[in-house]
């Protein structure tokens, strides 16, 4: 099988302390990163013996906090970009802490995804952590919420990324009609995939990967289909991954989240983010049109509002 799986262990607490976010609330115990070292170091021994067992795996970390603070980040990361069957590894990351050891890394084989948060760090600390991975060659997309007192700040980072680089921008959605129609132009001018995000997408019983050949592990091995759908499928270590692979339509009214609606077969993103789909980085392609929201008959939410 050819499966790509999402990871969280039991980390919950970040370096930075954005205002918005409740894992900057939080303060691992030592116990608490005891256990989440172990949680890392078990998945990656049951990554590396999936290549006898036939199976090819993306593997995508998505802390409840920031993981490469920590060492047992890194050397998973590392261990995994250099396994045969594996094909990506990859992190989403404030990317706050020291790069030295992504010399270690096979470039071919990794990415990050990197967030940007104006009110934690300057633009000039922030880039010069972006370019230590451009120079290296390691694939990596940039972006940040789209909140409009942010405006000003992301548009000077887009001006400042080389040109080639991806900048995402996700919708705040948290109020309804937040942006104006001068708002989303802008917006599109800093991430032609905008539209994309800023929909919350029909999905009860639709075609969706999750839990076929997409899978959400939890720190203790416990998969879930989606990481919004808390309906438990099954133990990676227990059952493995045959066992684990059934077609499970959606069971939620909405999708709203990029690495839930990227799995949506109907939206064939694929065609948009083409080898940088997990890691969120658009193809040449993507970049020079605008994108049309609705394909295939796939309607948002509010489609008949």
């Amino acid at each position: 099988m050819k499966a790509t799986l999402y990871y969280r262990g039991s980390l919950s607490s970040c370096n930075y302390d954005c205002p918005y976010c409740p894992f900057s609330k939080n303060k691992d115990s030592a116990a608490t990163l005891a256990k989440d070292r172990r949680q890392v170091e078990t998945f990656t021994d049951w990554a590396e013996s999936q290549g006898a067992e036939g199976h090819r795996l993306s593997v995508f970390f998505n802390p409840y906090g920031e993981g490469l603070t920590h060492r047992w980040y890194k050397e998973a990361m590392v261990r995994l970009s250099h396994m045969e069957h594996v094909d990506k590894v990859a992190i989403q990351t404030n990317l706050s802490a020291g790069l030295a050891w992504t010399g270690e890394l096979n470039p071919k084989k990794t990415a990050f995804w990197v967030t940007y948060h104006p009110g934690q760090t300057t633009e000039e600390k922030f880039l010069e952590q972006v370019l230590q991975l451009y120079r290296r060659g390691i694939p990596f997309s940039v972006g940040s919420v789209g909140v409009k007192s942010a405006f000003g700040r992301l548009e000077s980072l887009r001006r400042s990324l080389p040109s080639d680089v991806y900048m995402w921008v996700n919708a705040f959605k948290d109020k309804r009609d937040y942006y104006t129609d001068e708002d989303r132009t802008f917006l599109r001018s800093l991430d032609p995939l905008f539209d994309l995000n800023a929909e919350d997408y029909e999905s009860l019983g639709r075609a969706c990967g999750t839990g076929f050949d997409v899978f959400y592990v939890q720190g203790p091995g416990i998969v879930k289909r989606c990481y919004k759908d808390r309906r438990v499928i099954g133990h990676l270590y227990r059952d493995g991954l045959d066992a684990l692979s059934q077609p499970r339509p959606c069971g939620m009214d909405c999708c709203d989240c990029y690495i839930g609606y990227i799995h949506m077969p109907d939206l064939q993103l694929r065609k948009r983010y083409g080898d940088g789909l997990l890691e969120r980085i658009a193809g040449a392609g993507s970049q020079r049109r605008m994108p049309r929201v609705y394909e295939e008959g796939v309607e948002s939410c509010d489609a008949h509002a």
